[in-house]
């Protein structure tokens, strides 16, 4: 039978996206992409492609427009709704990326790819018994990723190791695709009687000491197998989960930081009594705000606990960083290297402070504010939370790191916290904030330069060179 004129047209096409998509030709894979949905529009290769491209360039709602219609299209493809499922997971949409993953396994009960985000789920529904069952068979032996290098000459190549339980230092924007090839690898899954990928540096991408102390002594194994330098090595972010670190920066000078408890849900009513209120609640290995309760009186407990899953909660004490017109202020500052980076500051009346929900777009005034401490931290925040931080990143002695805090009338500096799992991420295109982006690309050209300088350490063993030196 003889094939249709138009289908080599389409695979050629679908070649050609899939080569300008992996060779960080964007615009050019979308292109052809639409050129094939144009011609058959149950491409399933190019609706997903399409999907995962979108989203990589941060057009989520457009991403899973198009993750849903290839689940419409194609129901039965088990990537296609696991693929949908993980965009409405991280939009928040718990209960419609269940159901996907209902069908999902009913489809390929096996899969490891479904019964990692089935896991993803439950632990952000808090269920982590249930999680964890999912989580070990979704391991593959020796799993592995790679993001090609697309820059000129000899890249530098980083090992990165991540957990499959999350709580990962996002290294999107860390690492640049000019400068690294880079490897990524689970360190649950991985054999360690097996060969690791060829590396100048090891990237320790694992962050969250509250959530992921089985995957740093696995990456401790994992580094075992290497000489290469390491950022961010494994015995460095062991001690600072929020407990530990809250005691161990309270003697830093000019530090308020703030008592901090691990309590059963039972115990949690005592808090108002130990702390004294207002305090805070908050289940363990959450962030961005997720299972956070402010406790204002007793009568506020039984609804926060209603809410806040685990048996086991976090007691706070709340520092307040509200000014004389009831709004608070949050700074947030990169430790990496021997340096620190303003990144950005946020206003907000609500007392928990997230950037993503502040006040920043609304109001020029507290754009200026926030361009001053860009432009001018010391002066703004004062030398004595200048000498905090300098503290607090000799105390914490992290490669890659970052800090939230806000400022008291006396200058002191409030500690909210400090780790390694915070992200730098580039400012949105609007031209309202261009102010904040030459701090931001400070601070990720030092992330590079960090690392690139850590792997010049291991060049006398036959390493490659790259194609730019610190």
């Amino acid at each position: 039978m003889a094939r249709s004129p138009r289908q080599p047209d389409i695979d050629l096409l679908f070649q050609q996206a899939s080569l300008d998509a992996g060779n960080g030709r964007y615009d050019e894979a979308k292109q052809a992409y639409l050129a094939i949905l144009a011609i058959d529009t149950n491409h399933f290769g190019a609706l997903n492609d399409l999907a995962n491209l979108l989203d990589k360039t941060n057009f989520r709602s457009a991403a899973r427009l198009a993750y849903a219609e290839a689940v419409r299209r194609h129901p039965d493809n088990v990537i296609g709704r696991t693929n949908y499922a993980n965009s409405l997971l991280s939009n928040g949409e718990f209960t419609r990326a269940g159901a996907e993953l209902g069908v999902a396994l009913h489809l390929a009960p096996d899969h490891p790819d479904v019964h990692r985000s089935m896991a993803n789920l439950l632990q952000n529904l808090g269920d982590w018994e249930a999680a964890e069952e999912h989580r070990q068979k979704s391991y593959r032996p020796s799993e592995l990723s790679f993001h090609p290098y697309r820059g000129e000459g000899t890249p530098c190549r980083v090992l990165v190791l991540v957990s499959a339980v999350g709580g990962n230092i996002p290294t999107r924007f860390l690492l640049s695709d000019k400068l690294f090839d880079v490897s990524v690898l689970v360190v649950e899954g991985f054999d360690t009687t097996k060969p690791l990928p060829p590396h100048d540096v090891v990237f320790n991408a694992i962050g969250d000491a509250d959530i992921c102390l089985a995957a740093l002594d696995a990456a401790e194994r994992v580094l075992a197998l290497t000489v290469a330098p390491t950022v961010n090595r494994p015995e460095r972010i062991r001690p600072t989960d929020r407990i530990s670190n809250a005691d161990r920066v309270r003697g830093v000078p000019h530090v308020r930081s703030p008592r901090m408890a691990l309590v059963t849900r039972s115990d949690a009513a005592r808090q108002g009594e130990v702390i004294g209120y207002p305090f805070l609640l908050r289940s363990p290995g959450y962030h961005t705000g997720r299972y956070f309760r402010k406790i204002d009186a007793v009568a506020d407990l039984d609804a926060a606990l209603a809410d806040l899953p685990g048996e086991q909660l976090l007691a706070i004490e709340y520092l307040d960083a509200r000014d004389a017109e009831g709004q608070a202020r949050k700074y947030r500052v990169m430790m990496i290297g021997n340096a620190l980076f303003p990144l950005h500051m946020a206003v907000s009346r609500d007392w928990m402070v997230h950037y993503f929900t502040a006040d920043m777009a609304e109001h020029q005034r507290y754009r200026d504010e926030e361009a001053a401490f860009l432009s001018d931290m010391s002066s703004v925040i004062g030398p004595k939370a200048m000498k905090a931080l300098e503290g607090i990143q000799a105390t914490l002695g992290l490669d890659y790191a970052g800090i939230d805090f806000a400022i008291d009338e006396n200058g002191n500096l409030l500690f909210f916290e400090a780790n390694a799992t915070m992200v730098i991420v580039p400012p949105p295109d609007d031209p309202m904030w261009d102010y904040r982006r030459a701090t931001t690309a400070r601070a990720l050209a030092a992330a590079n330069d960090m690392t690139v300088e850590k792997a010049s350490r291991n060049r006398s063993g036959g390493a490659h060179k790259t194609s730019q030196t610190a």
